[in-house]
């Protein structure tokens, strides 16, 4: 029987026109043109591959099953083989109890990381987790390895087919023993396998190198259309008539992601790096894919996300006087603060203040410069350090309290082209050039009195995108001699970390973000001199990922707020900008349901 949902209320709203800005869910009546609407989010309808917190041990030709937010990985290589098995949650990977024995290339099927079966490689022996211990159960038929599998099959059930000897072999498990079934018309080791049922899998692929894809009924197996990409050693997920194969080796590593819909293989947003020898579970909608080679083995963890939300610029409002040479901002989206910058040469005093709306002039800055940092939660407090006027460099540092700017204790160094994050109470100030020529690793700290300094960054960069909070931000990206760099790193409140790597560097960027270290954008910025860019990518905690551009490329742009509300104003576009543009983490459409 269907269920419906209901709707609740005392009515549904008429109106005239369709209503600004409606929210997501919301219906209403349009009497005008007599239709019904309402309001859905717009998402991705293809998917894409994001980097995940990595195994703990990396290896490669090991076994899985499981769910996007429940999988297990056991097994493999490192140069010599583990019994290492590992338990992910949808976020982190933890170690839990080992293999019997250490080995490498089995099969393995489970509907989630807590039940599943690995069976084969080198010999017969077939092991089943319960979740939280591997038993050993009824041997295979036939001792094998480089078997694929029904890669979503209960524990209680599930086929096993091709792998050497004898290479066209298959064998249906029912949670006591396993039966051999009908052969694979093509003999193969290190396919691809998908299936949810023992009377519905697909064997795609394999070694020797090939495209060949078979679809199993229960009682035989039919060759059916071949994938676009013959590879051997990849990854695979997915269910007999909607799976993914991902990854593998075909005269060199590929980063190749295929979609098989029912009847055809189709190519989909490749792999961040091309890798094989890599272990797979869950859907085509959410999917996993863990450990590889590259060649040494790799601990890398990869997403496949269908329906991200859709994020959207729009045009906000326009700065009273445009300017560029501001390394940050201070405030939200629709309460922020924008102080300093060029021109004049000898940098700006002007101060204005947003409101979601519009830009008002404020009480001046009382040191004019550019190329300073801001940081600040909010435009009513809000802190301004560093910068450059002629002569030189400077170290002043201003405090504003929604009113007035107030000198208070210099930075320890003098310095421009600096870049910060955190409150007027507590902030961090890092990078920058000093002396007009020698870029800086230095980071200091600010307690609402004094800047002490603390541990270095790892790279000296200048023109960075930086967000967070004294205890916890990024710092990404900015100019390392002679060009652009792309590296992160992390601040922990104590030292900065590595993490992974912009898609894209970039000089003059700016970054906004969430109150840590997890979620960030970094907007614009140029490549090489004067070549401007609109990129804006997003942070995960992990990795980046391309989204949304800027209506309008631009360098040197301050900004300020969140990275699902944020807001970019001025930059240099070719000439010195006043332009907004704010971010939305989310789009929607106004669909019609007919009235007829």
């Amino acid at each position: 029987m269907a269920t419906y949902l209901g709707t609740h209320g005392s009515k549904i709203q008429n109106y005239t026109t369709d209503p600004d800005n409606p929210n997501t869910g919301e219906v209403w009546y349009n009497d005008t043109s007599n239709a019904l609407k309402f309001q859905i989010p717009n998402v991705t309808t293809s998917g894409s591959w994001s980097a995940a917190n990595p195994v703990n041990n990396g290896r490669n030709n090991g076994g899985g099953f499981g769910i996007y937010t429940s999988a297990l990985f056991f097994g493999g290589t490192d140069g010599s083989d583990r019994a290492y098995t590992e338990f992910y949650n949808g976020t982190n990977w933890t170690e839990v109890n080992d293999l019997p024995s250490a080995t490498q290339g089995m099969a393995s099927f489970g509907a989630n990381g807590t039940a599943g079966v690995s069976a084969g490689s080198p010999g017969a022996n077939v092991q089943v987790w319960n979740g939280t211990n591997w038993t050993e159960v009824n041997d295979l038929n036939s001792g094998r390895g480089g078997m694929a599998s029904s890669k979503q099959s209960p524990s209680t059930s599930g086929i096993v087919f091709g792998g050497v000897p004898p290479g066209t072999a298959a064998e249906v498990w029912n949670g006591t023993n396993w039966t051999e079934v009908g052969d694979l018309n093509t003999s193969r080791i290190h396919a691809g396998g998908a299936g949810d049922t023992i009377t519905a899998a697909l064997c795609f692929g394999g070694k020797p190198t090939k495209a060949d894809t078979e679809l199993w009924n229960g009682s035989s197996w039919t060759e059916v259309n071949n994938l676009n990409t013959a590879r051997q050693q990849f990854g695979s997920s997915g269910t007999a008539t909607a799976a993914l194969a991902f990854g593998g080796e075909n005269g060199g590593k590929k980063a190749v992601t295929e979609l098989w819909n029912g009847t055809n293989w189709v190519e989909q947003n490749d792999l961040p790096v091309a890798l094989s020898d890599m272990s797979g579970c869950g859907t085509t909608t959410n999917s996993l894919s863990y450990g590889g080679s590259p060649p040494a083995s790799v601990a890398d963890t990869n997403e496949w996300i269908v329906g991200v939300p859709i994020g959207v610029w729009a045009t906000g409002g326009t700065l009273n006087t445009a300017r560029d040479q501001v390394f940050g901002g201070a405030g939200t989206q629709t309460a922020a603060l924008l102080a300093g910058g060029s021109p004049p040469p000898a940098g700006a005093t002007v101060t204005e203040s947003y409101n979601g709306t519009n830009w008002t002039e404020v009480n001046d800055l009382a040191t004019g410069r550019r190329a300073l940092g801001m940081s600040g939660a909010t435009n009513t407090a809000s802190l301004a350090f560093g910068g450059y006027a002629p002569p030189g460099d400077l170290a002043v540092t201003e405090t504003w309290n929604g009113t007035n700017w107030t000198e208070v204790n210099d930075l320890t160094t003098a310095r421009s082209f600096l870049s910060g994050f955190g409150t007027n109470t507590a902030s961090i100030a890092f990078g920058g050039e000093s002396s007009g020529a020698s870029f800086e690793t230095k980071t200091e700290s600010w307690n609402g009195t004094n800047w002490t300094e603390v541990n270095d960054m790892n790279t000296a960069r200048r023109n960075a995108g930086g967000n967070g909070i004294a205890t916890s931000g990024l710092a990404y990206s900015g100019q390392i001699s002679p060009g652009a760099s792309t590296d992160t790193e992390s601040w922990n409140g104590t030292n900065w970390t590595e993490v992974n790597n912009l898609n894209a560097g970039r000089i003059g960027l700016v970054g906004v973000g969430s109150a840590g270290n997890t979620a960030a954008l970094a907007i614009g910025g140029e490549t090489t001199p004067g070549a401007d860019q609109a990129s804006t990518e997003e942070w995960n905690g992990v990795s980046w990922v391309e989204v949304a551009d800027l209506s309008t490329a631009r360098a040197y742009l301050g900004g300020a707020g969140t990275y699902t509300a944020g807001i970019v104003m001025g930059g240099n576009t070719g000439s010195v900008s006043a332009a907004t543009e704010e971010w939305s983490g989310s789009s929607n459409t106004t669909k019609t349901i007919s009235t007829d």
